[in-house]
Formats: structure tokens, C-alpha cells, sequence
């Protein structure tokens, strides 16, 4: 039973992360004068429009990761048009941007309520940090379930800004690359990002890499947390 719970507060927050992250991107597209997300509904915190764009990576894959590691991954993704992005790559790395912004307001948001917890003496700091212990609850079930979602929410929200801005393709940082260089140059590595057999190669790249960075921007997240404290 507590298996089943665990995995519903998982399945909750990863959603709502994943069409928040979505919902970033349609909604910086659409500022940026390209509708094609937003006729597709996904400017939207309703997760359904971001469900059927994407079925397996919201829906099968984190059931299936879940499973069978006690840890889920999943993905959704945004349509953009690429014309627009090549005739305005300034503004397309603004869109790449704004998916991996909305995660760092989850992670804010997270630690906001949490220290408001803290202070109203229903949670306090754990003895030890986990993925879904980032805090520990002072009350009852009810409590600990809020407890594990906010930890689990902002464990996870760190880890899709950090993972997405890592700079290659498909993940968000190879866009993000574009606010940094001409728009010329930007364009030249809009299309040699672009190129499909790059994609697998740049996700197991970023596979590799995120063990080693994510960990310690973990614990100085989790330090700037509670600066009390001080966590190893």
C-alpha cells in the first residue's frame, strides 16, 4: 500500500513538472510569435494535451521506470515551428530557456513552502537527505504525504533544470546556446543540432554527465535550504 501511494505522488509530480516544463516552452514560443504549441493546447497546465502529444513518455515510461527501479523518468515535448526558429533564433533560445525557467520556480516554490512548514513547526529538516526526503514531516499521514510530494518536487525539478541545460541535442541547452552567439552563428548550430543521429548520441552523453554535476548542485540546494544547518 505504501508502495502504491509513493508511486502516486511520484506519478503527480512528475506530471505536473513535465507540462509545467511544457507549458514554459509553448508559452515563451507563443510570445515569440510562433502559435503552433498554443493551437495544440499546450499553453496549458492541463496535463491531457501534453499526454496525447506524448503517451509513452508521460504515461508508460514513468509507470515502467517506476516499477522497476523505484524511480521515475518520463518526458513530454512541445511542437514548434522550425521556419520561425530559423528566421528568429534569438527568440527560440528564449523558448528553449523558458521550459528549464519554470522548473527553477517549481524548485523555488518547493523550498518556499517548505521553510513556511519549518516555521509553522509542521515539518523540519530530515537527519539524513534523500530524493524523497528532502524534508520530514512533524505531523501525521496527511502531513507526510505533503512532505514527500514538496521533497519529491523539488528534488526533481532540480534535476530536469539541471539535466535539460546541459548543451547538447535534443536537451534544452543546445537551444539555449543561441542567446550567447550571433544570430548567424546561432542558425549554424541550430542545424547541426538538428541532425536526428545526434539526438541518441547527446542523450547518453547527458546520461553520463548528470551523476557527477547534479549531485553537488544538489547539496548546495539543499544547504541554501536550510542554512542552519549543514549537510555533507
Amino acid at each position: 500500500m505504501e508502495e502504491i501511494l509513493l508511486g502516486l505522488i511520484w506519478y503527480a509530480a512528475l506530471l505536473f513538472s513535465l507540462t509545467f516544463h511544457e507549458a514554459g516552452h509553448a508559452w515563451a514560443a507563443l510570445r515569440g510569435g510562433d502559435p503552433t504549441a498554443y493551437w495544440a493546447g499546450q499553453v496549458s497546465l492541463d496535463p491531457m494535451p501534453h499526454v496525447r502529444r506524448s503517451p509513452f513518455g508521460t504515461v508508460l515510461m514513468p509507470l515502467l521506470s517506476f516499477a522497476f527501479s523505484g524511480f521515475m523518468i518520463g518526458w513530454a515535448s512541445a511542437p514548434y515551428d522550425p521556419r520561425w526558429a530559423y528566421e528568429h533564433p534569438r527568440r527560440a533560445a528564449w523558448m528553449a530557456l523558458a521550459g528549464p525557467a519554470a522548473n527553477l520556480v517549481l524548485v523555488i516554490g518547493a523550498a518556499m513552502v517548505i521553510r513556511f512548514g519549518i516555521l509553522s513547526g509542521v515539518f523540519n529538516a530530515p537527519a539524513s537527505i534523500g530524493f524523497t526526503h528532502v524534508v520530514a514531516s512533524s505531523g501525521g499521514e496527511l502531513w507526510d504525504t505533503i512532505a514527500t510530494l514538496l521533497s519529491i518536487l523539488f528534488t526533481l525539478n532540480l534535476l530536469l533544470l539541471v539535466f535539460n541545460l546541459i548543451p547538447v541535442p535534443p536537451l534544452d541547452g543546445s537551444g539555449v546556446v543561441g542567446l550567447f552567439v550571433s544570430e548567424d552563428t546561432a542558425r549554424r548550430i541550430q542545424a547541426m543540432m538538428n541532425q536526428p543521429q545526434l539526438a541518441m548520441f547527446g542523450v547518453l552523453i547527458a546520461w553520463f554527465l548528470i551523476g557527477p554535476i547534479f549531485g553537488p548542485i544538489h547539496l548546495v540546494a539543499i544547504n541554501l535550504l536550510y542554512p542552519e544547518l549543514s549537510y555533507r
